[in-house]
């Protein structure tokens, strides 16, 4: 469904990412790892339409995406949740998740609202609340819940523990399979490997902007040189 190939991007002169090269299956979860500085968050901008790479091609569904802007990537079927959440602090968390369903039919957005609170019952709690005063954790579900009122075949997180207690990890990270069951591939940039390895069919690793490691999750979660050698042993 998403193939990147041969990509390589950087901020100015600065290069970032050197010949990338990855997948995503249908209703697929796949794990994106690497350490601080390894080019994660430059990737997923690349995918999103944030960034344009300097050499490659990003296809998804046998579109290039490639020079397309972020909101005809979003609404191709790929949805990104950024690092650090970027909620609109004074608005409600209904109004947060309104917001990425922007595109949609308004007739439709009823019953997406529905699904989101069927996923996270706190956000249907705290559906009239600003989303500035959400805990770290609610504050992701909105993150997420959000993406996903666009309905994407494709949803990307970026750093999804990162802040966030582990119980409310675990909850979110159980939930990607889920997602997957039901027709959304995920693309999880994470630090937390063990997590996150847990729930991937595959991962790649990434190490100064180079793909170093692929292969299935199970395989990469038996092999102690992993977060040795480069995770910093799962930090």
């Amino acid at each position: 469904m998403l193939t990147v190939s041969g990509v390589s991007a950087g901020y100015g002169r600065v290069p970032v990412l050197h010949d990338v090269a990855l997948s995503v299956g249908p209703c697929e979860v796949v794990a994106l790892l690497g350490a601080n500085g390894a080019g994660k968050t430059t990737l997923l901008r690349v995918i999103a339409g944030e960034l344009r790479p300097s050499a490659g091609s990003v296809d998804f569904s046998g579109r290039g995406l490639v020079g397309r802007r972020p909101e005809q990537v979003v609404a191709a079927g790929v949805a990104l949740v950024p690092e650090g959440r970027r909620m609109f602090a004074g608005l409600t968390v209904r109004e947060n998740l309104l917001l990425g369903g922007y595109s949609r039919r308004r007739a439709d957005l009823a019953a997406d609202l529905d699904r989101i609170y069927g996923l996270f019952p706190r956000l249907g709690q705290r559906a009239e609340q600003a989303a500035g005063r959400l805990s770290g954790g609610e504050q992701q579900m909105v993150a997420i819940g959000r993406a996903l009122m666009g309905r994407p075949r494709l949803l990307m997180i970026d750093e999804l523990s990162q802040g966030l207690a582990p119980t409310i990890v675990d909850d979110l990270i159980d939930l990607l399979p889920e997602l997957a069951r039901d027709g959304t591939a995920v693309l999880l940039v994470e630090q937390d490997v063990e997590a996150a390895l847990a729930v991937a069919a595959r991962a790649y690793v990434l190490e100064l902007g180079s793909i170093v490691r692929e292969g299935p999750a199970a395989v990469l979660r038996d092999d102690p040189s992993l977060t040795d050698a480069y995770l910093g042993g799962g930090s």
